[in-house]
């Protein structure tokens, strides 16, 4: 209890010996000034439990504070001869309330002391002021000098107000004689370490640093060495050897095992950080809102699979979050996590899809996440305080990001950095970021980032992806495509469906509005379950497209009206829903009653043809997982697995809505599936292609004088641009993934191969990412099975990344002869008006880069490059170079869009078969170019050396043919026609097994001065006459079950055609065939009765078949 008192009422002893003390300390008329406010209000007992001197220290403050806002908090710690050394007084001013005990002495706790006891006093001024005169014991160990006494008041100050976290670490100002911000450093690697695995508790790392106050001290020098900005921008490399041989002596004095781990945790992960922001001015006292840390994850211990290239963790006691780069170029979107405890392991399963998803375009995977750490309970303050924190986490990622100002790349200020430049980093939206990418577009403003309104793609001057459609879209080509597969068109047919989402999702309201021919069964979100069993297609699309306009609309908002008899819509929160005798049927299910997870679980196995997701969360897994095991417990009890799905195919819109094993056990039961990387792939597309082409945009601002207004205009106009890049890029990668399981097993052998080269060669992880062991391929090649789509797609993303690495790593994008891969990545508009500017594009090379490797992978096939390095020994540049230089000579890429105009037009197999051809053609084309010529081949040289002779025999190949050759292409071609080829590409079509052959001819007619034509003639006649084609055939039907039987009939095909080439030479040198086999007749007559012989042999081996061309050969030596 406290009561007003008058200075009448303490003795006149104290008054007079607390008044000389405040004149000694602050003169007369301070003095004079504190006891006229503060002596009137004294609290009854005050002057008997504290001495004047006591009191000369809480007057003056107790006069502040009594001025001060409600809240504004001070401290003191005094301390008294007649006290025990380890007995202090720990004061706390307090202006407005009390402070309860309960929220005090925590404080005091985790700074080390222990409280013995508490004096409250109550000083009512303008504003009252609570004096808490705490008693508190510290540690024998610790002096309480002035200066330690004055950071600990300051740690308490930061811990009673929320600057710093209240925990067992910052008992380390106490004992290992740090600053609260030192401290901070501390906690921020030790979160890091639970976040990454660590197996020890946060209490145990904090018990651990107490008790070895040295070697955390020792910690912080060594951070400080390493990181305080000397002159030239470098830390201190002697103090930093003076700390790191310090903290080894110590720790070899660790008497525990699992203290030693714990310490040599943090110091490799100080030793592994190449940036910080810890000494970058800012504006809360000087200081950062966050602390950032960047990782070279190489030299991390224990991280989880896969590393990536860079990491970014940035801490405060507001939030937590983490930026994952796959490689210095990345892109991906910031997440707003629910996952406090393990929200890495969530934003690193999210990098693994996005590396695959992200193979199309020139950044690799990145993904960054976030979480509050002290998240209000009010919805509107929960929003707010997300804002917030997301602008913390997108500042601490640009504190350690380079920017560029004109051609130079700039550190950020005050930085220490061991990692060399760094300056792309771009964001884009993710779950509960949606609208954030105007914020994050503010702050890369205020930081003057160079990318400008490019670092968050899809702001409001960008691309919304929305109203583009553009992701549900790109998915729906994986439908399309799909669908081809069943016999049917989407554009026409239609299809039965269940879907996960609403109509106000992006992905789920644009996927179900891509045909007026779907029937939607049945679909559900987070509130409702829809069901629809016998839909009129138009009527039920005219619905949802009202839903889908309609503002934050739900499926309660559906009209019940317009849905068919014994369907409705039904709240997930009841008990039980009862389902009609028509919903049973159409959904395969005889149970009437079900409670609403059931009810999910019989939608998701419902028999239709397509399972379309758009929403969040997971649902599908494999029979061999455990819930547990997907990491999504919302949906455990709805989860099916991927054998139980009764659809025959699925559109993954979504993201996660599978497992990889669920894809991968439903596509073994022979449904139609992808991965959500490849189906959804087009938002980050279209999302690439937006900074891409702001960064030019940028650039001809700079020199033509291009305006703001000007370039959001011209952005604008080219979204249908755009939006056709992007779907042309999805349909690539689908077929290139349909052509891939159409040769699943014929090339299990060569995809095993594969998948060993590719882990061996570190660019894979078969068990992260789920592919099948040697063991396993062997069973699916006994069972007659090969590898899944959703495995080719894995396969395929891994394959364009590590081409792409290669090839940017070499001197190949220099090359002008492939500027136009450059100019066609963008749109037309752009090609015409901003030629110059794309040249100099700033990504110019990975962007070269890219588009080749996507080209030549959907084009010639997956396992292409590896094949024929197998072949060749030449590394994937080398084979690149050839590939550009035969796609040209050829005219691949023209071919291939003629026969890929034919999808609905033709039988599926035959379109197939055409597009095999064109890939036998154009990788024998390559063969010989690596063959023939010295590398590294100039693209351009050859191309100028075959590309008009080849153009002319494409066409006139048919006439030079002879005998059963041209007879059989000629069946070949009446059968196409019949298919449904048109007549112009039928006739080029069956010259396409044999236009590699022009390679020959052409350098024949080149090298010997003869008319083309002529050469041509020659050289098939020959082939006729010496009955070629038996021997041509008979290679082609060895068996290429492993590399070695591959090699094998590839050396006897080359050897086939360079014997064919010397011989038509000979001819050219005998004037004609006729004059070659007069002169030669007898030598002839014996290769053929030979050849003759070998064809009565009932099955030809390799043995046969290479006696045979050594007979060849030997008639070229002999004539």
């Amino acid at each position: 209890m406290t009561v007003k008192v008058t200075a009448g009422d303490v003795a006149a002893d104290w008054v007079a010996a607390t008044r000389e003390a405040l004149v000694t300390e602050l003169g007369e008329q301070a003095a004079g000034a504190v006891l006229a406010r503060v002596l009137p209000v004294i609290p009854a007992g005050y002057d008997e439990l504290n001495w004047p001197n006591s009191a000369c220290i809480d007057l003056p403050i107790v006069e502040r504070l009594g001025m001060a806002v409600p809240g504004a908090v001070a401290t003191a710690i005094t301390h008294f001869a007649a006290a025990d050394a380890n007995e202090w007084r720990f004061r706390v001013y307090h202006a407005g309330s009390a402070v309860p005990i309960a929220d005090l002495l925590p404080l005091l706790d985790h700074l080390g002391f222990r409280a013995i006891d508490e004096r409250a006093f109550q000083f009512k001024l303008d504003s009252d002021v609570w004096l808490h005169d705490v008693g508190v014991q510290v540690p024998e160990s610790v002096i309480l000098d002035e200066t330690s006494r004055a950071e600990v008041q300051r740690a308490f100050v930061a811990e009673f107000t929320g600057t710093v976290e209240v925990d067992g670490l910052n008992r380390l100002v106490l004992l290992a004689g740090l600053t609260a911000r030192e401290v901070e450093i501390l906690r921020a690697y030790s979160r890091y370490l639970r976040q990454i695995g660590f197996p020890f508790s946060q209490q145990y790392i904090e018990a651990t640093l107490a008790r070895h106050p040295m070697i955390a001290s020792g910690l912080v020098r060594l951070f400080v060495a390493r990181f305080t900005p000397a002159a030239d921008a470098t830390g201190d490399a002697v103090a930093a050897v003076a700390a790191r041989s310090a903290i080894a002596e110590l720790l070899d004095a660790v008497p525990t095992l699992d203290d030693d781990r714990t310490l040599r945790a943090l110091l490799a992960l100080i030793e592994a950080t190449v940036r910080t922001n810890a000494f970058r001015a800012g504006p809360n006292a000087g200081r950062r809102d966050v602390l950032a840390f960047k990782f070279d994850t190489g030299k991390v211990p224990d991280l989880p699979l896969p590393r990536p290239m860079f990491e970014i963790w940035v801490c405060s006691p507001r939030v937590e979050g983490v930026h994952l780069r796959h490689g210095r170029i990345a892109r991906g979107g910031i997440r707003w996590s629910d996952r406090r405890e393990d929200f890495r392991t969530e934003i690193l399963g999210l990098l693994k899809a996005q590396i695959v998803k992200n193979a199309v375009i020139v950044p690799t995977g990145a993904k960054g996440g976030f979480v509050l750490k002290q998240p209000p309970a009010n919805a509107e303050e929960f929003r707010a305080e997300g804002v917030n924190c997301y602008r913390h986490f997108i500042a601490g990622l640009l504190d350690l990001t380079d920017n560029i100002v004109g051609d130079e790349v700039v550190p950020p200020p005050d930085t220490v950095r061991y990692d060399g430049d760094d300056p792309y980093l771009v964001v884009a939206a993710d779950k509960g970021t949606a609208t954030f990418s105007d914020i994050a577009n503010g702050i890369a403003a205020d930081y003057e980032f160079w990318l400008g309104d490019a670092f968050a793609s899809g702001g409001s001057v960008g691309y919304d992806h929305k109203v583009m459609a553009i992701t549900a879209r790109g998915a729906w080509e994986s439908v399309r495509r799909h669908a081809a597969t069943l016999g049917k068109d989407v554009e026409r047919d239609e299809l039965t469906v269940v879907g996960i989402g609403d109509m106000s999702g992006d992905v789920f309201g644009n996927g179900m509005l891509r045909s007026p021919h779907l029937k939607l069964l049945a679909a559900f979100d987070h509130r409702h379950i829809f069901l629809d069993p016998n839909p009129d297609p138009a009527v039920s699309f005219a619905e949802r497209q009202r839903l889908f306009m309609l503002p934050r609309s739900s499926w309660a908002d559906y009209d019940v009206s317009l849905i068919s008899e014994g369907g409705g819509i039904y709240p997930r929160t009841l008990k039980t829903i009862e389902l009609s005798e028509v919903a049973r049927l159409r959904l395969g299910t005889d149970r009437a009653s079900l409670a609403p997870n059931e009810l999910l679980s019989v939608v998701l196995r419902a028999p239709v043809d397509l399972l379309w997701n758009g929403g969040i969360g997971t649902y599908v897994k494999a029979t061999s997982e455990t819930h547990a095991e997907v990491g999504d417990r919302a949906n455990d009890g709805l989860r099916v697995n991927g054998i139980e799905l009764r659809c025959k195919m699925v559109g993954e819109g979504g993201n996660l809505g599978f497992t990889q094993r669920g894809r991968v056990e439903f596509a073994l039961a022979g449904g139609l599936i992808n991965t959500d990387a490849i189906d959804n792939s087009a938002g980050v597309d279209c999302s690439d292609h937006e900074v891409n082409i702001k960064i030019l945009l940028g650039a001809a601002m700079a020199r033509s004088g291009l305006t703001v207004e000007q370039r959001n205009a011209l952005l604008v106009e080219m979204t249908n641009d755009v939006g056709e890049l992007v779907l042309d890029d999805n349909r690539a990668q689908t077929l290139a993934l349909s052509i891939a399981r159409r040769q699943a097993l014929p090339m299990i052998n060569v995809h095993s191969r594969y998948l060993n080269t590719l882990e061996a060669e570190g660019w894979l992880n078969r068990s992260l990412e789920f592919l099948p062991t040697d063991r396993q391929i062997a069973e699916r090649q006994a069972a007659s099975t090969g590898l899944t789509t959703p495995e080719f797609a894995v396969l395929l993303a891994y394959t364009k990344a590590a081409n792409v690495t290669e090839i940017v790593r070499s001197d190949l994008p220099d090359d002008p002869y492939l500027v136009p891969e450059l100019v066609h990545y963008f749109p037309q508009r752009l090609q015409r008006q901003y030629h110059d500017e794309i040249c100099g594009h700033r990504l110019r090379r990975e962007l070269i880069a890219t588009q080749l490797c996507n080209q030549l992978v959907n084009l010639s096939g997956i396992s292409f490059d590896h094949r024929l390095s197998e072949e060749t020994g030449l590394g994937i540049v080398e084979i690149t170079r050839a590939w550009v230089a035969t796609r040209d000579i050829l005219g691949l890429a023209e071919l291939w869009e003629q026969v890929d105009q034919l999808t609905g037009q033709v039988k599926l197999e035959l379109q197939l078969e055409l597009f095999l051809e064109l890939r036998t053609m154009a990788e024998r084309g390559v063969l010989w170019l690596l063959r023939s010529r010295k590398t590294p081949i100039d693209i351009a040289g050859v191309v100028s050396e075959f590309q008009s002779g080849i153009s002319t025999l494409a066409v006139s190949l048919d006439g030079q043919l002879q005998g059963r050759l041209r007879e059989q292409a000629f069946a070949l071609e009446a059968g196409r026609l019949a298919g449904g080829v048109p007549e112009k590409l039928a006739q080029r079509s069956v010259l396409w097994p044999l236009l590699h052959t022009g390679f020959d001819v052409v350098h024949l007619a080149a090298t010997s001065g003869r008319p083309l034509p002529a050469v041509a003639g020659n050289y098939w006649q020959l082939f006729e006459e010496l009955d070629l084609w038996w021997l041509w055939e008979a290679i082609g039907r060895l068996p290429r079950s492993n590399r070695w039987q591959t090699q094998a009939r590839a050396a006897l095909r080359d050897d086939l055609l360079s014997a064919l080439a010397e011989l038509a030479s000979d001819t050219l040198t005998a004037g004609s065939v006729g004059e070659w086999r007069a002169a030669n007749d007898r030598m002839i007559a014996r290769a053929i009765g030979l050849f003759t012989e070998i064809r009565r042999v009932d099955a030809h081996d390799l043995t046969t078949l290479s006696v045979a061309l050594r007979q060849l050969r030997n008639l070229g030596l002999m004539t």
